[in-house]
């Protein structure tokens, strides 16, 4: 019982040293934070630039028909229309200020109510295919939805039934938002464990703690505890902000998950975080190495993309990432409230930080004995 004690006091004692260290040091909080509010900075602007193709809209249709179709239009919901003359229009297109004109002609009513052709013209600045696809997809889709409307009276009969797999539909920034606290939790837990173990020795104070009565487990697992800590506390942080600004919504049993995998994160990357700096031994080339190993393994498992629809190669790969799994369980909890191979995703994310937290412990342990 005494050497139980003994352990877990100087647990405490070098996991409070750490964090005193950490605090008094404001550079660890920008270099862990940058990353994950830059992709988060990045998302905010590749949204609004993607979400909705910028369209200049000319009615030249007053009657019944030609309303109904600007009305098909504007709640098409895949548009950022401007209601403009023909002259307006063609001012905007030739400034580069939408991606295209669509134009209802004068007589749409009129040929809609004789069974005629009636077509709408809609000219296209391609000058980048993703905006030149979605016009090309978007604009039919709504004629579709203006026969819909018609009802029984249309001369084509159409009905559209969506079937979603998820509940929820979520927005594209919300859905960077669980890939950045990823990344985040990835760069903590290696910066962190990396610099407070190499300064150790660049400060040469592992030398009191080889002198010292403390056992190499407690001095591995202090070391561990303090990068798991913060990096799990930050983490937590901005999964609240999220939740605050709407972002990020788990709902009951599923706050547990969601906080779960999050620390099974933040203790696998605290433990190679830990392994990183016994080996390496210096302060500065341990930071960049720590950074850089993040950013791999964070874009090996996706990145802020969807993996399902990236590269049958990467998806090879992130197949054998563990934070694929992390950011999947993530996922579920917080946006779908599902715990769809939850099993999975926390036993892989479970092997994981044992084999980092043994890794670390081997790493410390070959350093202390060299």
């Amino acid at each position: 019982m005494l050497a139980f004690l003994h352990f877990l006091a100087t647990v405490w004692t070098l996991l409070k040293k750490d964090l005193r260290v950490w605090a008094r040091q404001p550079v660890n909080i920008l270099v862990t934070f940058i990353p994950p509010v830059g992709f988060l900075i990045t998302s905010a602007l590749g949204t609004a630039a993607v979400g909705r193709s910028p369209v200049a809209l000319v009615t030249l249709d007053h009657d019944a028909k030609g309303q109904q179709m600007e009305q098909i239009f504007h709640e098409a919901d895949v548009f950022r229309i401007t209601d403009a003359t023909p002259g307006q229009a063609r001012m905007l297109y030739n400034g580069v200020q939408v991606i295209a004109i669509i134009t209802i002609p004068g007589d749409f009513t009129k040929r809609v109510e004789a069974h005629e052709q009636s077509p709408i013209d809609v000219e296209v600045n391609n000058l980048n295919l993703d905006f030149t696809n979605d016009i090309r997809r978007s604009v039919p889709d709504a004629i579709t939805q203006y026969y819909e409307a018609q009802g029984s009276t249309s001369p084509i009969h159409i009905t559209m039934r969506e079937t979603d797999l998820r509940a929820r539909d979520i927005d594209l920034f919300a859905y960077s938002v669980l890939p950045s606290i990823v990344l985040l939790l990835t760069i903590s837990g290696l910066v962190n464990g990396a610099l407070s173990t190499a300064r150790e020795w660049e400060d040469q104070t592992v030398k009191e703690l080889l002198l010292s009565p403390t056992s190499r487990s407690a001095l591995v697992m202090g070391k561990v505890l303090a990068g798991f800590l913060v990096t799990f506390t930050l983490g937590t942080f901005v999964l609240l902000v999220g939740y605050a600004l709407g972002w990020t919504r788990p709902e009951g049993i599923y706050w547990v998950t969601s906080l779960l995998a999050m620390a099974l994160v933040a203790l696998m990357s605290s433990g190679l975080g830990v392994a990183i700096g016994a080996s390496v031994q210096r302060i500065q080339p341990v930071s960049g190495l720590a950074i850089n190993s993040a950013f791999l393994v964070f874009f090996l498992a996706g990145g802020t993309g969807v993996l399902a629809f990236e590269p049958a190669f990467l998806q090879n790969i992130a197949a054998f990432v563990p934070l694929t799994y992390g950011r999947h369980a993530l996922e579920m909890a917080v946006f779908y409230g599902s715990s769809d191979l939850f099993a999975r995703d926390v036993t892989v994310l479970l092997v994981a930080a044992v084999a980092a937290l043994s890794l670390g412990s081997l790493s410390m342990r070959r350093g202390i004995a060299r």
